[in-house]
């Protein structure tokens, strides 16, 4: 998160300066978590905003707190 929130990670995030978090899920399994993530991929975006919309009504970046020193433009 601290690398897609301050641009260091080339690609989606860089690219449309995307830097909250609205959504996710813990796991100690990378495979389950890998397949979770693919699956969410294939899905329609009314149905991911569904999914956001059922845990986060109001969007908010739930990773604001998370590094003290994090700035963004």
């Amino acid at each position: 998160m601290y690398e897609h929130k301050n641009n260091i990670t080339k690609g989606f995030t860089s690219r449309y300066q995307v830097h909250n978090l609205v959504y996710f899920e813990e796991t100690n399994d990378v495979n389950e978590a890998l397949a979770y993530e693919k699956r969410i991929k294939g899905w329609l975006r009314k149905k991911k905003i569904k999914l956001i919309e059922t845990k986060n009504p109001g969007w908010d970046d739930l990773a604001k707190d998370w590094f003290a020193n994090c700035y963004h433009s």
